[in-house]
């Protein structure tokens, strides 16, 4: 079937009001600056959209219509193609029975359109993009310039540069490249860290009397880049030149280079960018700035700003994703501040049981042990065992045995030490003098001497404190002989005696 039918379906979409239904998820630039991820650390996939979205605005126009299917047709079938090949077991599917039993081929036939629309829609799953993209190749009509461009993207959320290049080379071969592949290039290089080849590709953009100068999408990928390599001269320097070029700053801009602050931990000068934002008045932060700030403030233990940011980030999204949650509940447990029991619980109601992080549960366990809550800690203990989470620091194992030591629960360290053994947690001496006083407290002078057999089992020495503990017990309970005999076992094993022992 000839493509100039398929150049009609921009006018039906107009006629049916379909292209201001929802937002467009690919535009000229297959990665937007605005959604650089804001730290190092790569954002997890984005889910498909729930409706799908409109048709990107490539083709121009014609007369004719678009026999037989209607663009509403059309997009349920490459709705219906993607949820299918996004059910497909990983790893590595191979994509072409679910291509051919959705009659890939004959949508793509109708319309170039239906390519493009399905790519996006695989962004969740970049390798099985790919696979796709390799199918489609095969097909005619040949892939056009934006296709190219959201593979180079998937390779990008792939990590894959060099199938990014490959891609970028055979696009350049078969058209004149233009603005939006050069930037899913740069953008592929920038995620995968690889910062000259990303130069490069800016470079030659520069070069590139076909395509032009290079946009703010081009700057806001290199102050990206700088930002993730904590190359802050350089990010700023980049700035400066985006300046001078005479193209205004966007908003993408300024999430950059709060993301590059952020990562390098420079509090101020990213407050002082978020201050310039907010009273120029030419830009206005979007959610993805106010997560970021939100980030920032959180690692800085800002915590009245973070709430702001918070409240900020709600009213313009509706809700925070998990990740942000997750680095405020950090924030409260390393940092005091008012209420912040009640504050955490609030959030942990957002959390579904997949959202489980040990290192957040271990967090939680040590704050809980600090504001001597014994029953909130012994719950994140249960469910730490449970999901077979190892704590490794001394410093938590010390709060727990210190919140157990206030609340005056012997038994209860008993039992948490026992299973502290079991899961081979971190052990250290403290755990059984903790015990030891305890027991020595409440009389429990046998259990006491048990306790001597655990250290030795677990091949922890007894030490001075040791003995002045069992020499203290003994004391307490008016049984001097013992205690007498006590002291000789430290003169024995070459301590001596406690400077404190004959001071009334």
């Amino acid at each position: 079937m000839s493509r100039r039918p398929a150049h009609h379906l921009l006018p039906l979409l107009h006629r049916r009001h379909l292209h201001r239904s929802v937002h467009l998820p690919y535009t000229s630039a297959p990665i937007p600056p605005d959604a650089i991820p804001s730290t190092s650390i790569p954002s997890p996939p984005s889910p498909p959209p729930l409706h799908p979205a409109p048709w990107p605005p490539s083709y121009s126009p014609t007369s004719t219509p678009l026999p037989p299917f209607t663009a509403s047709y059309l997009r349920r079938a490459v709705s219906s193609l993607a949820a299918s090949l996004l059910s497909l077991p990983d790893p590595d599917p191979d994509p072409a029975p679910a291509l051919h039993a959705h009659s890939f081929p004959t949508l793509l036939a109708v319309s170039p359109l239906a390519s493009t629309e399905l790519l996006s829609l695989l962004r969740p799953k970049p390798l099985l993009g790919l696979a796709v993209f390799s199918f489609r190749r095969a097909l005619s009509p040949p892939p056009t310039l934006p296709e190219f461009s959201l593979a180079i993207s998937l390779a990008s959320r792939a990590r894959d540069p060099t199938a990014a290049a490959s891609i970028f080379a055979d696009a350049s071969s078969a058209y004149c490249p233009d603005l939006p592949l050069y930037n899913a290039l740069m953008s592929a290089y920038m995620h995968s860290g690889l910062v000259n080849r990303c130069i490069e590709a800016f470079r030659a953009l520069q070069r590139d009397p076909r395509c032009g100068p290079p946009s703010a999408d081009s700057y806001n990928i290199l102050i990206a880049l700088f930002g993730r390599s904590l190359l802050v001269d350089h990010m700023e320097a980049t700035l400066q030149s985006l300046d001078a070029s005479g193209q205004c700053r966007t908003v993408g801009t300024y999430n950059a280079i709060i993301a590059g602050y952020l990562t390098a931990w420079m509090w101020d000068r990213m407050e002082a960018v978020f201050s310039e934002m907010m009273s120029g008045g030419q830009v206005s932060p979007d959610t993805t700035t106010h997560l970021l700030m939100l980030r920032g403030y959180a690692h800085a233990g800002k915590i009245y700003k973070m709430e702001q940011a918070y409240q900020r980030a709600r009213e313009h999204a509706g809700k925070v994703d998990v990740v942000h949650i997750r680095a405020m509940l950090c924030a409260y447990c390393k940092f005091e501040h008012v209420d912040r029991i009640q504050k955490i619980e609030k959030l942990l109601q957002k959390l579904r049981p997949d959202d489980y992080r040990p290192w957040l549960n271990v967090l939680l366990i040590r704050v809980y042990a600090k504001e001597g809550l014994v029953e909130g800690m012994e719950r994140r203990i249960t469910e730490a065992l449970e999901r077979n989470t190892t704590v490794c620091t001394t410093q938590v194992m010390r709060s727990i045995i210190t919140s157990y030591f206030q609340s005056d629960a012997v038994d209860r360290l008993a039992h948490f030490v026992r299973q502290a053994e079991e899961a081979g947690w971190k052990l250290c001496r403290s755990l059984y003098h903790c015990k030891m006083v305890m027991y020595g407290k409440h009389h429990r002078l046998a259990e006491m001497h048990g306790v001597l057999d655990e250290m030795e089992h677990f091949r922890f020495d007894r030490t001075k404190k040791t003995f002045w503990i069992m020499h203290k017990a003994y004391k307490n309970c008016g049984m001097n002989t013992e205690a007498d005999t006590v002291l000789g076992m430290m003169w024995k094993h070459g301590f001596g005696a406690p400077s404190d022992l004959f001071v009334q």
